[in-house]
């Protein structure tokens, strides 16, 4: 299949899959007159690279990553090994480390929003603000008049 198509089937750019062979994550042949021919397999290659990079993974790490990896269900292959799940492990808790970042983030947004409406405001609801914001809030509430 000619690029145009691969770029229709999976919802990417033509120049991201330009940008996915260049950066060897992504193979093409090409016809005599060098237009890229695409096998029918690179439609789950590229769904399972976009996936990869929706999981925060640069494209040097995707390369390392993909002859580990069946494309069309993400399963290893015969040739994954424990080095693989040791960086893939790696890369869960750096990921992890940021949501919990992130989580902490929203909290403090949510105390200023907070103490900005005067303390009318529903944002820490859901329970998830930072350490000792509903506390803050709190005893914001005990003191204002």
């Amino acid at each position: 299949m000619r690029i145009g198509e691969l770029a229709q089937r999976t919802g990417v750019s033509e120049r991201s899959l330009r940008y996915y062979e260049k950066q060897g994550l992504l193979a093409a042949d090409r016809t005599p007159g060098g237009q890229r021919e695409y096998p029918e397999r690179a439609v789950d290659r590229v769904i399972r690279i976009q996936e990869l990079f929706a999981a925060g993974l640069h494209s040097a790490k995707i390369v390392q990553l993909l002859p580990c990896m069946r494309d069309a269900d993400g399963g290893p292959t015969e040739i994954a090994t424990p080095m693989l799940v040791d960086e893939l492990t790696a890369e869960r808790e750096r990921i992890d480390r940021m949501i919990t970042d992130l989580i902490r983030s929203r909290g403090v947004l949510d105390d200023v929003i907070d103490a900005a409406s005067g303390g009318t405001s529903s944002s820490g609801a859901s329970g998830t603000t930072s350490s000792g914001g509903a506390g803050q809030r709190a005893r914001g509430a005990q003191t204002t008049p």
